[in-house]
């Protein structure tokens, strides 16, 4: 089972910045794909980010395009740099990751990102 731990939520006014990190219990090289996910209050949850560990690929919601960028160490952590956030991206962020196409997803608890003047 891989374990992820989510830091770097808190809250931010409009306009603000935010980096969210993901430790994974395992090497990224040993992970197909990671991802970020974001949950509104009464909301389902939805895909933010994601990131393929081979090759690098990236993928993003269109509303955060531009704004948000999933990036690796290449080592066991994934990070969300947020920027010019706005109300709408408030929500408990997730961090997830796969071993393999067709594996199930592991997660994290979770960090709250607060958008608000």
């Amino acid at each position: 089972q891989v374990q992820l731990v989510e830091s770097g939520g808190g809250q931010v006014q409009p306009g603000g910045s935010l980096r969210l990190s993901c430790v994974a219990s395992e090497n990224l090289f040993k992970l197909d794909a990671l991802g970020w996910y974001r949950q509104a209050p009464g909301k389902q949850r939805e895909v933010v980010a994601v990131l393929t560990t081979n090759g690098g690929g990236t993928a993003y919601l269109d509303a955060v395009k531009g704004r948000f960028t999933i990036s690796s160490d290449n080592a066991n952590t994934v990070y969300l740099q947020m920027n010019n956030l706005k109300p709408e991206d408030t929500g408990a962020y997730y961090c997830a990751a796969r071993r393999s196409v067709g594996d199930p997803w592991y997660w994290g608890r979770g960090t709250q990102v607060t958008v608000s003047s």
